[in-house]
């Protein structure tokens, strides 16, 4: 970065104006906005059904990934409704991942419950239903804004009474309303008919699944929408 650039980016951050990973710039704050990850530490975070976090999740250099091999699926400690969440994900070659939002006790799975705000490397050529910053098996991408693997992106998931929206790295990619006719049908012609459970959850927690690949998450923030 030119010498130039380089004291604008730090006036930015000295005034607020831009938030360092994991953090929150001034907006942020007085929009409502807060952290569901520090950077630091695993604090907020706890495995599906359990109180405390677990092994396997670990926190290096600012990044939050799971240990492939040992993790189980992680949940936030508190529950949202409506919300509008913001984070980064980065997967590997080959990988396969997955956010999912108001996941209740019910179930043995996180994704029993959960929709999922689909995350892979899209070069492993899964189908449409299945492609990365899609609804999991339900609703497709409308086009593939991945970055190369090893370079993070930007996701972003809208859910307000029932609407939702996912955007991948600054293009919105998939819309639905839970609940609608619509959406019922395309439950009812797809696996997650057989959890009764699957988003019936007003509210409930953000889970960050381990499928079984290398994948890193930071700069998870959230704020409540009315």
């Amino acid at each position: 970065m030119k010498p130039l650039m380089l004291g604008l980016a730090f006036a930015a951050l000295a005034t607020g104006a831009l938030a360092a990973d994991n953090s929150l710039t001034r907006a942020e704050k007085k929009a409502g906005w807060t952290l569901l990850f520090d950077g630091k530490t695993t604090k907020g975070w706890r495995a599906f059904k359990q109180s405390e976090i677990g092994p396997g999740w670990k926190v290096e250099n600012g990044i939050l990934f799971p240990d492939p091999k040992v993790a189980r699926d992680i949940v936030t400690q508190g529950d949202y409704a409506n919300f509008e969440l913001s984070f980064e994900w980065r997967i590997s070659k080959g990988g396969n991942s997955g956010v999912m939002f108001h996941v209740i006790p019910e179930g043995t799975q996180t994704y029993e419950s959960g929709p999922e705000y689909q995350i892979l490397d899209n070069s492993r050529g899964e189908p449409p239903l299945e492609q990365a910053g899609g609804l999991f098996a339900l609703v497709a991408p409308t086009m593939d804004m991945t970055r190369p693997v090893g370079e993070f992106n930007q996701a972003r998931l809208i859910v307000d009474h029932g609407k939702v929206q996912h955007w991948l790295n600054g293009m919105e990619v998939a819309r639905y309303e839970i609940g609608s006719p619509e959406f019922k049908a395309l439950v009812a012609a797809s696996k997650f008919k057989r959890w009764p459970v699957f988003a019936t959850g007003q509210t409930g927690g953000i889970a960050l699944q381990n499928h079984g690949d290398d994948v890193a998450f930071r700069n998870l923030k959230i704020r409540a929408l009315k």
